[in-house]
């Protein structure tokens, strides 16, 4: 029995197994009873798969696949995309720091985010990154005084905002006139002639980002011809742009969305761009930057049941992961899909999944059938992009492990925190 899931690549590698829920050939009871939990578990033949679909999706070199390592940025996760050819996207100095420990090519690195500062930019200019997203005036003349004071220049596109409506969750949402992303639209044209007579920069691209969780097409479909029309428009203005980033952003199946699939979304897209620039077409490369796509069907976190406290009111499964662990539904209200680890037979009822941080604002998942007892092993599905990413010691928990599935084998990819990792760096008061 296969988990719900839109990708093919996900639904191979995870699966019910005379009766236990498997990560590919290893079963999730056996990885809790050895490791514990909470546990994430990562499947490398979703990982590998989820991106061959995006990077074989049009023949020869007119696409560009990075994947954006804020979803899920373990070493492990970068090593296997690193050793499949993907390029990264990076929002901070410590980003790039992994990837390349990872194994990850700097000449295959987008640098994006608001916020770059001067040692991250020197870092990354070193390093030979592949090109800077800028995000305003003030990143630009930065990023020019710290490439002229290296005695380079620093390849940059500039992230356009096209105010579009992705249809997602405000706090995801990135395209529109009121998000802090981007140079506006109407601003751009300037802003480039702005980038073009700065020395220390060489204009390359033109970016942008429009949100994340994205499922249908159409918005993506309106921000590629708003950038089509001021790419013609640079290029009339002797600006030599060789490639359009659309960013990401596309989304997965929490619940009942139905994304499109990930070959057919690159295609799209393709075909778009060639049927508006003609023989231009050419001319252009087009890059993406995914992170959730890539690498949330391919994680699930472990959490086991601690106590069943049924009231008048609600019926609460107190598990032993928590918001810390993972934050999405109490940030986002987000939906995971919950299955049991093992089938259990007796009556269902519904359940709320919560877990035993001192807030209301605790919890996993709520009204889930469920026949439950305490000690039983649940896996909470899509947990692989943005789970221990955004994952805290708040409470003073530790932070869960992480394993790598690879076939038959299982690999410790971040060891179980400690109160004493927690507590390193700390220090009392002297006297």
């Amino acid at each position: 029995m296969p988990v719900t899931s839109p990708s093919p690549a996900a639904q191979d590698a995870f699966s019910v197994r005379d009766g236990v829920l498997h990560c590919e050939e290893v079963s999730l009871a056996r990885l809790a009873e050895h490791h514990g939990t909470p546990l994430y578990v990562y499947s490398r033949r979703a990982l590998r798969d989820a991106y061959r679909e995006f990077a074989d999706a049009v023949p020869g070199d007119r696409v560009a696949i990075h994947y954006a390592a804020k979803a899920n940025a373990n070493l492990a996760v970068l090593d296997v995309l690193a050793r499949e050819g993907a390029g990264f996207d990076i929002v901070s100095g410590g980003e790039l720091a992994r990837v390349l420990a990872a194994g990850g090519q700097a000449s295959r690195v987008v640098f994006s985010g608001v916020g770059k500062q001067v040692a991250e930019m020197q870092a990354a200019l070193r390093a030979g990154v592949r090109c800077f997203n800028i995000e305003s005036i003030a990143e630009m003349h930065r990023l020019d005084e710290v490439a002229r004071g290296l005695g380079t220049r620093a390849p940059v596109s500039i992230r356009v905002n096209p105010d579009v409506d992705a249809r997602t969750h405000p706090y995801i949402s990135t395209g529109l006139r009121e998000n802090k992303f981007g140079v506006a639209h109407d601003e751009a044209l300037q802003a480039y002639r702005t980038a073009k007579s700065l020395p220390g920069l060489d204009v390359i691209g033109l970016d942008c980002h429009i949100g994340s969780q994205i499922t249908a097409l159409g918005p993506y479909l309106e921000a590629l011809d708003r950038l089509l029309e001021l790419l013609r428009a640079l290029w009339a203005d002797g600006v030599a742009i060789t490639h359009l980033d659309l960013g990401g952003g596309l989304g997965i199946r929490y619940r009942d969305e139905q994304p499109p699939a990930r070959p057919a979304f690159v295609r799209a897209l393709d075909q778009r761009l060639r049927e508006r620039l003609g023989g231009d077409a050419s001319r252009i490369t087009m890059w993406f930057e995914f992170g959730r796509a890539i690498a949330g069907p391919a994680g699930i976190l472990l959490t086991r049941v601690e106590y069943l406290k049924p009231t008048t009111a609600r019926r609460f499964a107190i598990v032993d992961a928590a918001m810390n662990d993972l934050l999405r539904p109490s940030l986002y209200d987000a939906h995971h899909g919950v299955l049991p680890v093992s089938a259990r037979a007796g009556e269902t009822h519904s359940w709320d999944l919560v877990g035993p941080i001192c807030e209301s604002g605790d919890w996993l998942a709520r009204d889930r059938m469920l026949a439950l007892e305490a000690g039983d092993l649940l896996a909470i599905t899509e947990a692989g992009a943005y789970g221990m990413a955004m994952s805290s010691n708040y409470n003073s928990r530790s932070r869960a492990a992480e394993i790598m599935v690879d076939g038959s084998d299982a690999w410790v990819v971040r060891e179980r925190e400690t109160l004493a990792h927690q507590m390193a760096g700390e220090h009392r008061l002297p006297g």
